[in-house]
């Protein structure tokens, strides 16, 4: 496996395997790898015979007051467990590589960016399709994989690859819980003992709500059970709560199932997000 931290070496890589027929899959990530990371790039593995794997901590995606400098970064054991999946290179760019002084160009996404985590984090999604824009056009994969626990991120990259007419394939993956149900993220490791005790409640309320909507209710009354649910524990601080589209993610308070239940709240310092699609019956 090749570390590359150069655009050029990434695209000689690439245009080495095309030449032989290889196919290509991205696995575009931010680093603190689990094995929520692991599952796109398995399947990315078994999907194509080349797996490129971005580690970049983009700064364009982050707020003035959230964690940019302390997001957790360990490239050393990124590279081991990319190693140990079968990845073939691991892209790792510096900020400079990726933004060069004067760089000047957005990608925004409407619609579909615009409320959830959009609306929480002005200028999030902004970053995320520029940063994704960027490793799509140096990579040039055949099939890129995000996972489904960042829902709106999914459907925000879906829409630009759709409008831009980008030549890939956005593949989803089904969201990695923990045991007792809590969905794996990088920023889990802020949780405290404690807090890690009490985070599967987010998910266990979504639960709740679904249950509610499989049964026939609306996604009003599956938000307020989930809600209900969720503010039996004083700990948490729910950002948003809200029933929408699958596709489009407008508010479908007034309609059943299909819809998502999609959910934001803070838990001493981490912000856990989460969701529930409700196609037929509540997981």
């Amino acid at each position: 496996m090749r570390i590359e931290k150069r655009i050029a070496g990434v695209r000689a890589f690439v245009q080495a395997a095309r030449r032989t027929g290889k196919s290509v899959g991205l696995v575009p990530t931010m680093g603190a790898l689990h094995e929520g990371h692991a599952a796109l790039i398995r399947r990315s593995c078994g999907d194509n015979d080349a797996t490129v794997v971005s580690v970049f901590v983009n700064p364009t995606q982050f707020g003035p007051q959230e964690d940019l400098a302390s997001y957790p970064r360990d490239l050393e054991s990124d590279g081991l467990l990319a190693q140990r999946l079968g990845v073939d290179l691991v892209f790792a760019p510096e900020v400079a590589e990726m933004y060069p002084a004067g760089a000047s160009t957005v990608v925004t996404v409407g619609g579909v960016s615009e409320g959830l985590c959009g609306a929480q984090r002005p200028g999030h999604f902004q970053g995320v399709a520029t940063v994704v824009c960027k490793l799509l056009n140096i990579v040039q994969p055949d099939r890129a994989y995000f996972g489904e626990k960042d829902y709106q991120q999914l459907q925000v990259l879906r829409r630009m690859v759709r409008d831009l007419d980008l030549p890939a394939d956005v593949v989803p993956v089904p969201t990695v819980r923990e045991a007792d149900g809590l969905a794996l993220s990088s920023r889990n490791v802020y949780l405290s003992p404690d807090e890690r005790g009490l985070a599967p409640r987010l998910y266990q309320a979504l639960q709740t709500g679904a249950r509610v909507v499989a049964a026939g209710g609306t996604g009003a009354e599956g938000v307020a059970a989930a809600r209900a649910a969720l503010q039996a524990e004083p700990a948490f601080r729910i950002q948003y709560l809200v029933a929408v589209d699958p596709q489009t993610l407008c508010d479908r308070s007034h309609e059943g199932k299909p819809l998502v239940l999609a959910a934001a709240a803070h838990l001493g310092r981490t912000r856990l997000i989460d969701n529930i699609t409700i196609n037929g019956e509540a997981k």
